[in-house]
């Protein structure tokens, strides 16, 4: 009898390693990269995602492809970077489109996303969470870029309540909430109390079991169709206000002062545990989709990745200890020793962490240096999958790296083009990162080079000695940025 189960198991693996893989990619919001247990942090707890990292490979070298949402996800979907993504900057889409009331630029009709070739190749499709790269009935509609589903926040502004008023399912308003919860307000005076601001139904908790219904449904086919599943997932990403059960798990005496809205979004009587419950929360839900997968027998046959769109929440106001929206990035020390944080190319901004798990083709418990970015995705996961990517991406294909089937030849320089905080350019080359920044104020920051191998932490500048990296960099600048009416941006040749 143990024999037949022995040969049942056999078989059932076979025909998984024989069936086209299922692609299951999770993205955190302004996670920052010292945020997660498996990547130095000591008092958030991330059991679900530590696990894996244990059961996959984590990377220490992976880069998004913006420093801020809307344009990273551009980058991610569309394998092109920040020199010729359609979407650059966080811009509204009635800026351009007055007709739509919430949402962001969208992106152009013609730009292909990875979920288009994944439908056209068989797969089903669908995005749970924040989109950000078009209102629904605009050009960048989810469901006119590949996805059979959308569900979840079509606005990233509306995604800073985590009680809105409606969720989106395709192109219709679900309601959630007959009282929402603002995003933002402030309390100076009297008591904050975090009641204040909970709703009745917390989204999270129903873009979770979208996902997991998703997941169950693919099971439950006559025909076992492969699945692409993007689930962009909204923590951290203040305003703080998680359920208040959540609160408790971590320590009282963690806060000796209330945040008060005076950076942004909302008050809490406990900001650090606040923060830390949601990052919690976000581990929870990866362990509720991964505990999916099991239970339908998906696991196996399945490559799931895990990252995070851009770096920790930035700086407020120097009034206050807090950053945007409450967080304490420094009691968590959420960068680690990296420079900088969300809205900045250097590495506190840009940099974020990375696994990558899938049973037999990547390895489990390693780590890897490796550089990457989001650029990189869409020929990887085609890679990945037995499809044949587009050409002109601008990334790279990691599959062989990531299954250590082989090392990365010399690769292309990574490119980032902001325009926005000030106007920043950067570019990686080799181990090497040239950077500029305030391109768009008055007085125009001076070109700056450090070696990232040596120097993660950007402190010692080696501009004046390394004039060729300078040079090399304005050239691949000057090559690779595309105009882009709605996001200009103009590369200087030399410091002035």
């Amino acid at each position: 009898m143990k024999s037949l189960r022995f040969l049942a198991a056999a078989i059932l693996l076979q025909i998984a390693a024989a069936a086209p893989p299922n692609v299951v990619f999770i993205l955190a919001d302004d996670l920052g990269y010292g945020e997660l247990g498996c990547y130095g942090q000591k008092k958030i707890h991330t059991p679900n995602i530590d696990r894996l990292a244990a059961e996959g490979t984590r990377f220490t070298q992976h880069y998004s492809g913006a420093p801020v949402c809307a344009p990273a996800r551009c980058v991610l979907m569309t394998g092109k970077h920040l020199g010729h993504a359609d979407i650059r900057g966080n811009m509204q889409a009635f800026v351009r489109f007055p007709q739509f009331k919430e949402g962001q630029l969208p992106i152009a009709p013609t730009t292909v996303t990875m979920a288009e070739v994944f439908k056209k190749a068989g797969y089903d499709t669908a995005a749970i969470g924040k989109w950000g790269l078009g209102p629904a009935g605009s050009t960048g509609d989810p469901n006119k870029h590949g996805f059979d589903l959308f569900y979840g926040y079509n606005c990233q502004a509306v995604a800073h309540s985590y009680y809105p008023k409606f969720l989106w399912r395709n192109d219709q308003q679900i309601l959630i909430n007959e009282k929402p919860i603002p995003g933002g307000k402030q309390k100076p005076e009297g008591e904050v109390r975090a009641e204040d601001y909970i709703g009745q139904t917390y989204a999270p908790d129903l873009m979770v079991k979208e996902a997991q219904d998703f997941i169950v449904k693919r099971a439950s086919q006559s025909e076992k169709k492969p699945f692409f599943l993007y689930l962009a997932f909204i923590e951290p990403h203040v305003s703080m206000h998680p359920p208040l059960d959540r609160l408790n798990e971590y320590p009282t005496d963690w806060d000796t002062q209330p945040y008060r809205g005076e950076n942004g979004y909302l008050p809490h009587p406990r900001p650090r545990a606040a923060y830390a419950a949601m990052i919690s929360d976000l581990d929870r839900h990866v362990g509720a989709v991964m505990k999916s997968l099991q239970a339908n027998g998906f696991a196996e046959n399945t490559l799931v990745v895990f990252t995070s769109d851009n770096g920790a929440t930035h700086e407020g106001k120097p009034t206050s200890p807090f950053h945007i929206g409450g967080a304490d990035t420094e009691f968590f020390n959420s960068e680690g020793d990296l420079r900088g944080f969300k809205g900045r190319v250097y590495e506190g901004g840009i940099r974020v962490p990375m696994i990558a798990r899938f049973p037999g083709k990547i390895a489990a418990g390693k780590s890897s240096d490796i550089p990457g970015y989001f650029a990189d995705w869409f020929p990887t996961l085609c890679a990945a999958t037995g499809l044949t990517a587009p050409q002109g991406l601008d990334g790279e294909n990691l599959w062989p790296v990531i299954t250590g089937a082989g090392e990365m030849p010399t690769r292309k320089p990574m490119v980032w083009v902001y325009p926005e905080y000030g106007g920043q350019v950067a570019v990686r080359i080799g181990d090497f990162k040239v950077v500029r920044a305030d391109l768009m104020k008055k007085k125009i920051g001076d070109w700056e080079v450090y070696d990232i191998a040596k120097d993660p932490g950007e402190k010692v500048d080696l501009a004046a000695s390394r004039k060729d990296l300078v040079a090399e960099g304005i050239r691949v600048l000057k090559e690779q940025v595309a105009p882009n009416a709605n996001f200009r941006l103009t590369i200087p040749d030399v410091t002035p």
